[in-house]
């Protein structure tokens, strides 16, 4: 499998961590759409949302309580800050991992990050 965030996940790709727990990793994105950038993906390869299984709802779960803990770590939680996942060529997904984008640090607008 040739997917950039499994080699994150396997550390053949360097990648500024921020979380990591032996099913999730949270990363900074390299090309951030908000001052504070950070993807939050499992680490087993879920191609997308609408591939998760019955399986996947516990870890899919978890990956908002990690959420919730970076945005407190990182002193964005009481300013607020959005989530967003793209799912498929229509929902304008470029990565076939499923990953949750977690952006804060400003007033963010109406604008979806790609």
């Amino acid at each position: 499998m040739d997917c950039l965030f499994c080699k994150i996940v396997e550390k053949k790709i360097p990648s500024e961590i921020v979380y990591e727990d032996e099913e999730i990793i949270a990363f900074k994105d390299i090309h951030p759409a908000a001052p504070i950038h950070i993807l939050v993906i499992p680490k087993k390869h879920i191609a997308s949302a609408i591939d998760l299984e019955k399986e996947d709802e516990k870890v899919i779960g978890r990956i908002f309580t990690v959420i919730n803990k970076i945005a407190e770590e990182q002193g964005f939680a009481e300013k607020g800050f959005r989530v967003i996942t793209n799912c498929g060529e229509d929902g304008c997904q470029e990565i076939k991992h499923i990953h949750f984008h977690l952006l804060a640090g400003k007033k963010l607008g109406e604008k979806i990050v790609g």
